[in-house]
Formats: structure tokens, C-alpha cells, sequence
């Protein structure tokens, strides 16, 4: 999983982030899920995206919750073992979970992962299981 952050003591995302690097693990985890029959389904992931984005709203309306939230954030990962184990998603996504999730200290760190999310799902839509 590739670094979120160019320098992350001064906050210096990495610049490719959204793009270059959104892009190839979109195309990275599509091709596993398509060498995989029946992985790494849009709906499943959509599932995760979603998951981040409620959590992330919530970080958003309430700073103040996020000693309440961070642990939810860390069962992301144990959200998408199971998913691995029910075979719905491939150790490509469950590494891009657990990668991105062992990234997140603060709700900055989040707001990041919420929006490379966000990045690679656009690109999934062009790569994911229905192309």
C-alpha cells in the first residue's frame, strides 16, 4: 500500500495520490478480482466505501468524537477479513483495507483516506468487474 503522505510530519499528501496511485490500485485489485471469479464486486467494496464515508462524516460533524470513532475505523480491517473469508473480496483488497487503515492516526488521516477512497472508486468503475 503505498504512503499517504509525501512528508507526513508537515502534512504533504503525496501528489499522485488522488491520481496515478488511485488509479493503478484500482486496476491492480479489479484484475484480482477478475482473476478470481466473483471478487472484488462493486457492491462489496462499495459496501467499505460507504463504511468510510459514514465514518468519516461523523469525524466531520463532531471532532470531538473521534476517540469514539477510531476504533471503528480500525474494524475496517476485520470487516474485510471476514469478507475475505466469506470469498467475496481478494487479498489485494484486504491488504488496500488493512494498508490504509494501519495509515490512520487522526481525523486528517482519515479525511485522506476518505478521499483516495473516493479517487479510487472512480476508477474502479472503469476497471471493476463489469468491463
Amino acid at each position: 500500500m503505498k504512503a499517504f503522505y509525501k512528508d507526513k510530519a508537515k502534512r504533504l499528501i503525496e501528489p499522485t495520490l488522488f491520481s496515478v496511485e488511485a488509479e493503478n490500485l484500482a486496476k491492480q485489485i479489479a484484475q484480482s478480482g477478475k482473476d478470481q471469479r466473483g471478487k472484488n464486486k462493486r457492491t462489496q467494496i462499495r459496501k467499505f466505501y460507504d463504511e468510510v464515508l459514514r465514518l468519516h462524516l461523523l469525524t466531520k460533524s463532531d471532532p470531538s468524537s473521534w476517540d469514539t470513532i477510531y476504533p471503528y475505523v480500525n474494524m475496517l480491517v476485520a470487516k474485510a477479513a471476514y469478507a475475505k473469508g466469506r470469498n467475496y473480496v481478494t487479498d489485494e483488497f484486504m491488504d488496500f483495507i488493512k494498508g490504509s487503515v494501519e495509515q490512520i492516526d487522526s481525523l486528517e488521516d482519515l479525511d485522506v483516506f476518505s478521499s483516495f477512497f473516493e479517487a479510487f472508486m472512480g476508477f474502479y468503475k472503469i476497471y471493476g468487474e463489469d468491463k
